[in-house]
């Protein structure tokens, strides 16, 4: 049986016997013709940027701003101080085929410009919004005109096409608007618009290191600062340095070459080549190119090759290969892959260089007209010049021949400098003396240069002992804030030594499930990188008591910290790790509970409340005697039957905490902690028992400092007592409250948002200056 689709597809084909009728041929419309053109010249927002600079160079041009939008889709703007167009000029302007610089088929042989065809504004007016405002120096003012298929349109509907009278200086500025808005095909194969834009930064950067002489300027539209900005009559290698960085200029090695210049032919015998070899070598050691028939012609084309390459102590992961052939951009695979071949032997495996060759040869060995966007071009004698070009770079190589590597020794030292005659910043030549041993007994040794190079940006502080904030300012260990006076360690000792190891705190065996979940929830909460930050950083200074900010470095990073939160986060995490088995703090003598909740109400605004502070006082104190049992057994908080506080619990070994902070952490566990269910009730004491522990000026320092501020002239002493509570302070944070939280603290995603900033990286702050 038969299916339907089956009998249907059947009986809709042609039989063997009846050939097909041909279909008819059409002229396309103009329009299709012109727009399938454009799509060959224009494929992208960076190639009607190249087509427009290389208008602008022609032009000539000192100054050249671009603008762009959206990766150069809904603007694209460039403006230049040339010559101008005239306004004659303007209604062919955008046509095809319109061109001051040929005027017969043999003016190709002797082109020196850019442009040429006359298809770069038809195309760009084929797929986008044209507008030109042009004004040449003897014009009294600008013209604006619009264009549209290529031809002149109205600026806005009901208005004439022609050319408009505007303001404007001596040059000319073109915008381009929606690209590609009647090609949605075309349009959708754009990618994001910031690949869009680095794209357009290359070419802007390729041309400005080709034509140093000339200022560009390259940003995005609405930005005040430039992303690339090159000055005028620079030199080419200030140039590459600003473009480029420092790290390529500081090996950058330069060459001029031309068909007069020696070869050495030992140098040809060492070098692969991987291109066709036309090049015989005579007994003499003359070069000559030989014919077909074996026949030696010599080489009389006349041509000039100036070229920027990087030694054997830069090598990135990819080329930067810059070909300018006759001042064009342009790309040629077998030159590329010629000159990777000299650095084969001279660079690790997987390391490439960076190389600006400049080309320049007799116009009419050029054929300029091979491919649609002139990104191609062929010329006479290819092979040899190739193969002259490619040997003087590697002679140089080898003139210069030796690696220099550099190593850093402190962060506040720079760069260590050998102890030589000759002045080298930062460079020293490196020899291993195990390898010096090796060799003389004739072991076989791997020399430095297979080492990876670490750049000056990527070098990573390794040594705690190095200066911190703190250290230059010479003091002291200071003294505990806080009165030791009738103080007793129960189960740990608390002093102020340099000894900054942290002890080992053993989590407690509790079987409460509500602790148990408390726990987990701290586990579930860890943020990876985070706790790799604080297991591996490196503490710089305490940058602002009052305000609870510190600086730590990771890798090549430096972070903004406010330690007042994670030291609480830490002590809240200790408490909730020691739950039913703290060590104890003993007050000798004991103080009485009702008066030290009084001295914190009395400190505290109680006016809207409708309690006097009495009856505050009398509520705190008879939840706290109600529940001491409960307070003692899992916080190891006693208080005795007469309402005197005998010990406090101990969070973490040689830390004690600020006890002028003791009143009001008593008076608040009356009305900060929920008493009536389990859960919440021990962690809103532990978060109030982190507070407690958490440094801070206290009540004393703070009446301390209003003292001082209020009586300036006797306030000697208490500036005295405030500076000696604030090193004692900037003292714990860093030599016993860091390193626990390195050792303890499983620190949540939630000290992200406000509480870990990053500041500072090293490579982007490399890249910031090199381009100073």
């Amino acid at each position: 049986m038969v299916s339907p689709i089956a009998a249907s597809s059947k009986e809709g084909s042609p039989s063997k016997g009846d050939a097909p009728e041909p279909a008819p041929i059409r002229r396309l419309h103009e329009s299709l013709v012109n727009r399938i053109a454009a799509g060959e010249i224009i494929h992208r927002p960076a190639s009607a940027l190249k087509e427009l600079i290389e208008n602008c160079l022609d032009a000539g041009a000192t100054t050249i701003r671009i603008q762009i939008k959206d990766g150069g889709l809904k603007l694209l703007q460039i403006q230049d101080n040339g010559c101008g167009i005239k306004k004659a000029d303007l209604p062919i302007l955008a046509q095809r085929f319109t061109t001051s610089k040929l005027s017969t088929f043999s003016d190709l042989a002797h082109l020196t410009t850019y442009g040429f065809r006359g298809e770069a504004l038809a195309s760009i007016s084929h797929v986008a919004n044209l507008t030109v405002i042009t004004k040449t120096r003897k014009d009294s003012c600008a013209w604006k005109a619009a264009y549209l298929d290529g031809e002149l349109s109205p600026a806005h509907p009901g208005h004439a096409p022609d050319p408009k009278p505007c303001a404007g200086n001596d040059g000319t500025t073109i915008t381009v608007e929606n690209l590609f808005y009647n090609t949605p095909a075309r349009l959708s194969a754009i990618r994001n618009s910031s690949e869009e834009y680095a794209r357009i930064l290359d070419v802007v950067t390729k041309y400005s290191v080709h034509n140093a002489g000339v200022s560009f300027s390259c940003k995005k539209a609405g930005s005040n600062t430039p992303d690339l900005s090159t000055p005028s009559s620079s030199t080419t290698h200030q140039a590459i340095r600003m473009l480029y960085g420092q790290g390529v200029a500081k090996d950058l090695l330069n060459i001029e070459v031309s068909p007069a210049a020696p070869i050495s032919t030992k140098q040809k015998g060492k070098r692969k080549r991987k291109e066709s070899d036309d090049l015989d070598e005579e007994e003499d050691g003359e070069d000559v190119l030989s014919n077909s028939d074996g026949e030696a012609v010599a080489d009389e084309t006349e041509w000039r090759a100036e070229v920027y390459f990087t030694n054997a102590n830069y090598h990135a992961k990819k080329t930067v290969f810059l070909l300018f052939i006759n001042h064009r951009l342009v790309e040629s695979p077998r030159i590329k892959r010629a000159i990777e071949a000299v650095y084969t032997g001279v660079l690790p495996k997987g390391a490439s260089p960076f190389v600006y060759l400049s080309l320049q040869l007799d116009p009419t060995t050029v054929d300029v007209n091979v491919h649609p966007t002139k990104r191609e071009v062929h010329f006479l004698n290819e092979e040899s010049i190739t193969e002259r070009i490619a040997d003087e770079i590697q002679a140089k190589l080898a003139r210069v021949g030796e690696r220099v590597f550099e190593y850093q020794t402190l962060l506040t030292g720079g760069i260590a400098e050998p102890d030589t005659g000759k002045k080298s910043k930062g460079k020293e030549k490196m020899r291993d003396p195990e390898a010096d041993s090796d060799e003389e007994h004739g072991h076989p040794t791997t020399t430095s240069a297979a080492k990876k190079k670490v750049l000056s940006q990527h070098k990573v502080r390794t040594s705690v002992a190095d200066r911190t904030l703190d250290s230059m300012f010479p003091v002291a260990i200071p003294s505990r804030h806080g009165s030791r006076e009738g103080v007793e360690e129960d189960d740990a000792e608390v002093g102020a030594t340099p000894d900054t190891r942290v002890q080992h705190i053993s989590e407690s065996m509790c079987f409460l499930a509500t602790i148990a979940r408390l726990r987990e929830r701290v586990r579930k909460a860890k943020h990876i990188q985070l706790a790799e930050i604080l297991d591996k950083h490196t503490f710089v200074g305490v940058v602002d008591l009052q305000r609870e900010l510190s600086l730590v470095q990771h890798s090549t990073k430096l972070y903004l910290v406010n330690h007042g939160a994670l030291i609480e986060e830490l002590f809240y995490q200790l408490g909730l790790r020691q739950f039913g088995d703290f060590s104890r703090l003993k007050l000798s003598p004991s103080p009485p509970l009702r008066q030290l909740i009084a001295l914190a109400v009395d400190a505290e605004d109680t006016e809207k409340s409708k309690l006097s502070k009495s009856e505050i006082v009398d509520g705190i104190f008879d939840i706290l005697i109600s529940r001491r049992d409960m307070l003692f057994e899992y916080f190891s908080l006693s208080i005795s039957a007469e309402g005197l506080v005998e010990s406090l619990p101990l969070l973490l070994p040689k830390f004690m905490p600020n006890l002028d902070k003791l009143p009001l952490f008593l008076m608040r566990l009356g009305p900060q902690v929920n008493w009536t269910a389990e859960a919440e009730c021990f962690d809103t004491f532990l978060h109030e028992l982190a507070y407690f522990y958490t440094p801070g000026p206290g009540p004393l320092a703070s009446a301390l400092k209003r003292s001082a501020e209020d009586d300036p002239s006797d306030g000697g002493a208490e500036r005295d007592d405030i500076g000696q509570v604030m090193a004692a302070e900037k003292w714990q944070i860093q030599h016993i409250l860091f390193p626990a939280m390195r050792r303890y603290l499983v620190p949540p995603k939630s000290l992200l948002a406000r509480d870990v900033v990053q500041v500072a990286n090293v490579p982007d702050l490399y890249r910031v200056f090199e381009r100073c």
